[in-house]
């Protein structure tokens, strides 16, 4: 059972932002908002959606990267967050799974992702 007015306020928010719809194992760029003391600039990180978890506003989405030195690099985003500028879908992947952690052992070929074919 959850309060009327927090639900009413939540629904307000949903409804203001425009979310893509994506799922775990699409690969996906992310514009982030980073504020630097007076400035403020946007980052894109691109990687795979490896979860999403979550209901309402406090909806969380994960996306792994590849970075410098093949280290992987994660990051958690609030869906609804309001220094989420946009998210782009770059590609559709076809996966079996909700969750893919186990794409944090895997390295290299093993690691891909198939595309979806439409």
């Amino acid at each position: 059972m959850r309060n009327k007015y927090i639900e009413h306020f939540e629904k307000a928010q949903l409804e203001a932002k425009q979310v893509p719809e994506f799922k775990a194992g699409d690969t996906v760029r992310v514009a982030v908002e980073i504020k630097e003391g007076d400035k403020t600039r946007i980052q894109n990180f691109e990687g795979v959606c490896i979860a999403i978890r979550g209901q309402g506003t406090g909806r969380t989405f994960t996306v792994r990267k590849i970075g410098a030195n093949n280290v992987g690099v994660e990051r958690i985003f609030p869906l609804y967050s309001d220094s989420i500028k946009d998210i782009k879908v770059i590609k559709k992947g076809r996966v079996r799974r909700a969750k893919l952690y186990y794409l944090r052992d895997r390295r290299g070929k093993a690691a891909r992702i198939r595309e979806l074919n439409k």
